[in-house]
């Protein structure tokens, strides 16, 4: 039973791959860096008419889209992982609710970050002030999350969660690490508790190699 995801190394297919990784799935990746152009999106497109990643492929053909719910899908269907807390869990509220606020409130920037001429056309300094713009909008998002969640060990208390893991992953891009420390102190060793678990340091080192000051 194997799984084919489609992603790209440092991308939203990351925390997917990472789950996947401690469950213990048969997974291979189709690289598809979707930010680098028509070609690379194209290669997704025969699995997703929207063109992004990660899309997963599920050994019984089913083809499941959009990172967070490949990763409460994930979750739920391997409770023995303990990865994410099941319904009637009282945890289950807020995994929720965060795990739906990360991919609206933040992970929605990149698709303008990533070609702001997709908003704004050719002019260099309106493509400019949308990168600044929506760098200052995640940071507050960030920060906002962070006045709402009392975290314990992770962010949902003692036990590692795929929430951790999209956290760790999303904070590593921009407005980078740095920012994401000084806007989400409560969060911050959460995410440095992620980023060293023994479990996934050959896969980060592999999927997304990153410098904590950077």
């Amino acid at each position: 039973m194997s799984f084919t995801l489609y992603g790209a190394a440092g991308s939203g297919s990351v925390p997917v791959e990472a789950a996947m990784t401690l469950i213990g799935l048969d997974y291979r990746v189709v690289e598809a860096v979707t930010w680098e152009g028509e070609a690379e999106r194209d290669k997704v497109a025969v699995v997703n008419p929207m063109r992004q990643i990660p899309a997963l492929i599920t050994p019984g053909g089913e083809t499941i889209t959009e990172s967070a719910a490949i990763l409460i899908w994930l979750a739920d269907s391997w409770p023995e992982a303990r990865l994410g807390p099941a319904i009637g869990d009282p945890r289950r509220a807020q995994f929720l609710r965060w795990m739906s606020f990360i991919p609206a409130a933040i992970y929605s920037m990149f698709w303008v970050r990533d070609v702001p001429s997709r908003l704004v056309g050719d002019d260099a300094a309106a493509q400019e002030q949308v990168k600044q713009r929506t760098a200052e909008r995640i940071a507050d998002c960030w920060r906002i999350m962070d006045s709402q969640i009392t975290p314990g060990r992770f962010l949902l208390g003692d036990e590692l969660s795929v929430l951790d893991l999209y956290v760790a992953v999303a904070s590593r891009w921009t407005p980078r690490r740095a920012r994401f420390y000084a806007e989400a102190p409560g969060m911050a060793e959460v995410v440095r508790r992620v980023d060293a678990l023994p479990a996934l340091q050959a896969f980060w080192a592999e999927r997304f190699p990153f410098e904590d000051d950077a």
